[in-house]
């Protein structure tokens, strides 16, 4: 599993949110320079977070982008399953049952599946006001 640039970028472009959009929408322009991230890249990912329903968008004057919901109620979850796509760690996970011919006889299978489950369920359970807030408990291995 690797977060592409587009998947950070995006918590990032949350936590900024949530920081800064008070009561109103707050230029991309903006978050762009606080980010340090090209606008035009931004562009491109907020247009998939608009399409997926986790940012409002305004256009004019006061116009910008804010959270569709509070931030407590939006998970990383949400936000990589519009910019990553799968975060499985191998590609069967996500193809179904027919996609490999040694599905029924593979003895990794559930290994993969509980991996998937373990990271799909804590995304999950960490929403961008943990982040904001700094939430997140440090899992050590063993």
């Amino acid at each position: 599993m690797m977060v592409s640039a587009k998947g950070r970028y995006a918590l990032r472009i949350f936590i900024d949110l949530a920081q800064n959009q008070g009561d109103g929408f707050v230029a991309l322009s903006e978050v762009s320079k606080r980010q340090d991230v090209s606008l035009k890249y931004l562009e491109t990912i907020v247009a998939t977070l608009v399409k997926g329903n986790l940012l409002r968008s305004q256009r004019g004057m006061s116009g910008g982008y804010r959270l569709s919901r509070e931030a407590k109620d939006i998970s990383v979850f949400e936000i990589f399953n519009l910019t990553e796509g799968s975060l499985s760690p191998v590609a069967c996970i996500n193809c179904g049952e027919n996609f490999c011919t040694r599905s029924d006889v593979c003895k990794t299978k559930t290994m993969w599946l509980s991996v998937d489950n373990l990271l799909n369920n804590y995304f999950k359970s960490v929403s961008v006001q943990d982040l904001l807030d700094g939430n997140v408990t440090l899992i050590e291995a063993e």
